[in-house]
């Protein structure tokens, strides 16, 4: 069995952290379904901005739309990439069909310059998920206050929503508390829930190559790993446990975890550190194109989230008693993530401006 594909029967989907108009057209997204079991895209600002520079078949549309004075630079950049998110919506749709809704979604991001405004969180988010008009997109929204806001207002809206830049134990439980109050309200509006989507998106080699310099050399290139697995242990809880049973008993999804940042940046570590420590059921992990062929020539499948849980909770507690406050880190990283996806998306407008 291909190795990516061997990662299926664990119970974690492996989702792809790329998109482009080429990425389609030429069969190579179709390819990576059919053959790597590829069930989900994301995409972000610095993906799109690779993608529209150096992709020629953006370039027609492109000078159509600059001839347009009544647009806005980011009225140009949507006009660009919705059609691409929707091609790849509807190439994922038979998985998202066949599996009831639990696989198949392509994540758009709105613009990380309304992360501290739910106001135009909401309205971003509305106006890009009409336009989408697929039950398998997601929209992707920063896991800022605002953001949390917003995502709870959405979920009881019944959008489907990535919520990012997760680095925190504290703040993937805002992000829980959020999902099950929109969807408790949701429930209570009447509406059905069954139909509605969420995933949250922990980044992992970010923690690491923050805390590395900070922490014992026993622990280098662990935090990330055992923040995770304290992640999934308090998942389990959540929504295997009674908080979630009224809401799972009238169709509601958990909402799942999503690894992301799982490229490899300190060359010391193995290319695949972050997908083979972290399999395990209800999860998924999104991996850039040079990870994906990484674990197709030499990747290990095998249950390993679930494992060494106790031994994550006695390392992350030696960290903080060695003076290291997790929580800050996770909001530095934030705010760092932020920055550079409000770069990204600056260095985009200026491509369509």
């Amino acid at each position: 069995m291909n190795r990516l594909q061997s990662i299926r029967p664990f119970g974690q989907r492996i989702w792809l952290d790329n998109l482009s108009r080429e990425l389609i057209a030429s069969g190579e997204l179709a390819r990576l379904l059919a053959d790597d079991g590829i069930a989900g895209v994301t995409s972000n600002p610095a993906i799109f901005y690779k993608a529209i520079s150096g992709d020629a078949s953006y370039q027609a549309d492109l000078a159509r739309l600059k001839a347009d004075a009544g647009l806005s630079a980011e009225a140009r950049y949507e006009a660009l990439v919705v059609p691409d998110i929707q091609a790849a919506c509807d190439l994922l749709r038979g998985q998202y069909d066949a599996s009831q809704g639990n696989d198949g979604y392509v994540s758009l991001e709105v613009s990380p310059e309304l992360s501290n405004d739910e106001a135009g969180t909401l309205a971003a988010a509305r106006r890009l998920w009409a336009e989408i008009a697929r039950p398998n997109a997601m929209i992707k929204i920063p896991a800022t206050a605002a953001g949390i806001r917003a995502f709870q207002t959405l979920t009881r809206e019944g959008v489907n929503v990535n919520i990012t830049l997760l680095f925190s134990l504290p703040q993937v439980e805002a992000v829980w508390d959020a999902y099950i109050a929109g969807l408790s309200a949701r429930h209570a509006d009447g509406k059905d829930v069954s139909g509605v989507k969420a995933v949250a998106s922990f980044f992992l080699s970010r923690v690491d190559s923050l805390l590395d310099p900070q922490v014992a050399e026993a622990h280098k290139g662990k935090v990330a790993i055992a923040l995770s697995k304290a992640a999934y242990a308090r998942y389990l809880e959540r929504f295997h446990g009674a908080e979630f049973a009224a809401l799972k008993a009238a169709g509601a999804r958990p909402q799942y975890l999503l690894w992301a940042s799982t490229g490899t940046k300190n060359a010391a570590y193995s290319d695949v550190l972050y997908v083979e420590s972290l399999i395990g059921d209800e999860t998924v992990n999104t991996v850039p194109d040079g990870t994906l062929a990484a674990f197709r020539d030499h990747g290990q499948a095998a249950l390993t989230l679930p494992e060494g849980m106790d031994e994550a909770q006695t390392l992350l507690h030696a960290v903080g008693a060695s003076g290291v406050d997790l929580a800050a880190a996770g909001d530095k990283l934030q705010q760092d993530g932020l920055k550079l996806f409000e770069d990204a998306f600056e260095q985009l407008l200026k491509l369509t401006a």
